[in-house]
């Protein structure tokens, strides 16, 4: 099972101060990597999705795939309820403000499945976002960073949230996803165990593709779930080492903080896990603005087309011309 909770028309005054604090904090971000010095996110970027729990209130945002998905109790177990749309160039809504900004929107013919945008002058660089952080190179062209947004009304049935991107969607589907979260032997270990059997998917599915950035989090929202079973229940975020393993439970205290990180790796081919039944919502949820991340389609062919694409943009064609 698969939902999604729309922004509501009549947002109360909390929402809607939320609301302009994201899209305020997603602007800065993106300004700040436009910024960097020791950042080039002129072809390059980023999906984000944020979660803020406040009481039995969840506010979130989100550009790009990275998702947000909800597991909630259902009898005798476990339902997934998806939270956010994943904003990408077959929406509606995105592509027609794409196309308006004179960019356009097309897929290639060996991944037909995967609409990308491209510059109005040349085909590139094919990102397969509608919103993104960074990506400047469209940011004329309809790709923003602004995020949607949206509310859930949280009930005493709702017990974690899972934070994610694409990576783990691509191969993986919500209720998937959930399951594998809830059956975790421990909340120090839910996180991981979804990286890795995401990883494992992809190499079932996609054997000569490298896999995908898989990123996770895991928030627990009951402070019940797993308690018999592990000792670090009390912890709403996951801790986890460079290498992906769990944290030790019994150095917890010498922390002074969670440390959450990410198994990164390449993208290579775009997934069909995502969930057709969703196409409508999406449209309807979706309030018009697009933006690129960093969630490209990196298949052997396209990896060639993208690089040979890249140094006729007008910047990579300057320093192509002064190396030679």
């Amino acid at each position: 099972m698969a939902a999604v909770r729309e922004s509501k028309p009549g947002l109360d005054m909390a929402a809607a101060a939320w609301r302009k604090a994201f899209a305020r904090a997603y602007k800065a971000m993106d300004k700040d990597l436009r910024s960097h010095a020791t950042l080039d996110c002129f072809c390059s970027g980023s999906t984000a999705v944020t979660v803020l729990k406040l009481g039995s209130d969840l506010y979130m945002a989100n550009i790009g795939d990275s998702r947000a998905v909800l597991g909630s109790r259902d009898g005798g177990g476990m339902v997934a309820v998806q939270l956010t749309v994943d904003l990408k160039p077959d929406v509606p809504s995105e592509a027609e403000r794409i196309k308006k900004c004179r960019g356009r929107v097309f897929a290639l013919q060996d991944e037909p499945e995967v609409p990308r945008v491209w510059l109005p002058f040349d085909d590139a660089p094919g990102l397969a976002m509608a919103r993104a952080f960074g990506d400047f190179c469209l940011k004329d062209y309809g790709v923003i960073s602004v995020p949607e947004f949206f509310h859930w009304s949280l009930t005493e049935k709702d017990q974690f949230v899972i934070l994610a991107s694409d990576g783990v969607w691509d191969v993986l589907s919500n209720q998937e996803a959930v399951d594998i979260v809830s059956s975790s032997p421990s909340r120090s270990k839910a996180a991981i165990s979804l990286v890795e059997a995401a990883a494992r998917e992809w190499k079932a599915k996609y054997p000569t593709s490298k896999t995908d950035d898989c990123a996770v989090v895991c928030l627990y929202l009951d402070g019940k779930m797993d308690q018999e079973r592990d000792s670090t229940a009390s912890m709403d975020n996951i801790s986890l080492d460079y290498e992906g393993s769990a944290a030790d439970p019994n150095e917890a205290q010498e922390l002074q903080e969670p440390a959450l990180t990410r198994n990164f790796t390449v993208r290579t081919v775009a997934g069909s896990a995502h969930e057709k039944a969703l196409s409508g919502a999406a449209d309807a949820a979706v309030g018009g603005g697009a933006a690129c991340a960093h969630d490209q389609s990196w298949s052997g062919l396209d990896g060639v087309t993208r690089v040979n694409s890249l140094v006729q943009l007008p910047r990579f064609s300057e320093e192509k011309a002064a190396v030679g």
